[in-house]
């Protein structure tokens, strides 16, 4: 195999003239008056021309201006008071409710802010109550239709973070116990998630109306009744917390059950294969649960296909589609940027080791220029997933990261044997299936290759996606037969 530059084996290692000026009377001077010239009309006096203005027109343009004021409905709400875009938006079931978008607010000046607001349309109509983040651009998180107060609101989250973990309950097997229990929105509960590993369990808040003891406080005693956990961590997610506003982290378990050493470590089971999880490492709460299923997919459709030969996994992170494809495929190279992740990676194989019969490698450097170079050596794969991180966490950065998803799937096309298997992915829900889609048939053409949909994938059940929020549908995943 080529090696790639600045890439190593882990552990191996771009004037007209100008006229001149002329002055209005020049040009009235130079430009003939045809009236004058045929005699047929003579022109007007100017005072003719002027417009005749009324003494009350006069008047009006004499007064004052009138600086514009509240309406008594806005001065009389004790609330926010949103404009009719996204009242209409509200109506038709979206949950949330930009800064942009808030008309006024009748807030009591206090530290920490209100986490609940009544939310009205413009005539102050109650449109339900939200989670008021002051500092977001998502200034509102709709979290009922109705007028809550905080001794409800908090019986309303332990009764909805109930009924997610019952709803996932039979996701879990003896081959599976990690999944996510609470999605936020998806479970009717706005910044909140909840994911599970094995005896371990992950609390993220993500919005500032959760930032309290209250907040916290149910929610660990709805997860140790429901689940009996060795250990409650709350794990901040930086980017969020700088967005919201969020208070600083307490690094104290919110829970730990007597005889637990080592809380914030443990290891947990996908599809069979164990894999080590550390609560102060990795990306999101540690893994990526919501490939738990294109995992099992890429490893079921490479034996559907006969495309066990050789395998590449993109962006590995900690071996999750390598290892699944290690079971059915001869060998399987694992690339990342990151070395702490591929540490994890190999520690993930040593503990398959009778499980996977494939020869695996890791290599560390930049997926951009490692298929570059391989591609241009005439390297050759049975099967290659791409799995790169969100490449548009804006609209804005969306051209930029389909040029990004066009070259990672233009190289991977390049190298793959003819009746190959591609799994493409992208995490970032500012790409639509219409841009993904085109974008990986404009690498197919360029390569010269043609790509037969198989499938088309997103998230694990256990990250359902809210039809009235688009937002939570996020990660997308193509499976491809190529010609």
């Amino acid at each position: 195999m080529t090696k790639p530059r600045n890439a190593s084996y882990f552990r191996n290692p771009e004037r007209p003239d100008l006229q001149k000026l002329r002055t209005p009377a020049e040009r009235t001077e130079e430009k003939p008056n045809r009236a004058l010239q045929t005699g047929t009309r003579k022109p007007r006096p100017a005072e003719s021309r002027a417009p005749q203005l009324s003494a009350t027109t006069v008047a009006q343009a004499k007064a004052p201006r009138r600086t514009q004021t509240k309406s008594p409905a806005q001065n009389e709400f004790p609330g926010a008071m949103i404009n009719r875009r996204a009242a209409d938006r509200l109506r038709e079931g979206y949950l949330w409710v930009y800064a942009s978008d808030v008309e006024s607010l009748n807030v009591p000046r206090a530290d920490p802010p209100p986490a609940l607001l009544p939310v009205a349309d413009s005539r102050g109509l109650l449109l339900g109550t939200a989670l008021y983040s002051p500092t977001s651009q998502i200034a509102l998180r709709m979290i009922s239709r109705e007028a809550v107060d905080g001794p409800a609101w908090l019986e309303l989250l332990a009764s909805r973070l109930s009924v997610s973990i019952d709803r996932r309950r039979r996701l879990l097997s003896p081959s599976t116990n990690a999944c996510r229990l609470c999605f936020s929105e998806a479970d009717a509960l706005p910044g909140l998630i909840v994911d599970k590993y094995g005896e371990l369990v992950i609390l993220q808040l993500l919005a500032k109306g959760l930032d309290s003891a209250e907040v916290r406080a149910t929610c660990t005693r709805v997860l140790r009744e429901k689940l009996s956990p060795s250990a409650i961590l709350e794990r901040p997610d930086p980017r969020m917390r700088e967005l919201e506003g969020l208070s600083a982290p307490d690094l104290q378990p919110l829970y730990l059950a007597a005889g637990t050493s080592e809380p914030a470590s443990t290891r947990f089971l996908l599809n069979g294969l164990e894999f080590h999880f550390d609560a102060n490492a990795g990306q999101k709460t540690g893994a990526f649960l919501d490939q738990r299923d294109n995992y099992a997919a890429a490893r079921r459709w490479s034996e559907a296909l006969g495309t066990t030969g050789r395998a590449l996994d993109v962006c590995t992170y900690q071996g999750g589609f390598a290892l699944h494809l290690g079971q059915v495929c001869q060998r399987v190279t694992g690339i990342d940027a990151s070395h702490a992740s591929l540490e994890v990676a190999e520690r993930n194989l040593s503990a398959n080791r009778a499980r996977i019969s494939a020869e695996v490698e890791w290599v560390e450097g930049d997926a951009f220029q490692i298929l570059r170079d391989w591609a241009d050596a005439g390297e050759r794969f049975d099967t290659i997933v791409l799995d790169p991180p969100a490449f548009a966490k804006s609209r804005r950065a969306v051209e930029g990261a389909l040029r990004g998803y066009k070259e990672l799937n233009l190289r991977a096309l390049k190298m793959l044997r003819p009746g190959g298997l591609l799994l493409t992915c992208s995490c970032s829900h500012h790409v639509g299936w219409a841009e993904l889609e085109a974008t990986v048939a404009s690498a197919a053409v360029d390569a010269n290759r043609r790509a037969r949909l198989l499938e088309r994938r997103g998230a694990a059940i256990d990250h359902p996606v809210v039809l009235n929020l688009p937002e939570t549908e996020y990660l997308k995943c193509l499976i491809l037969e190529v010609g």
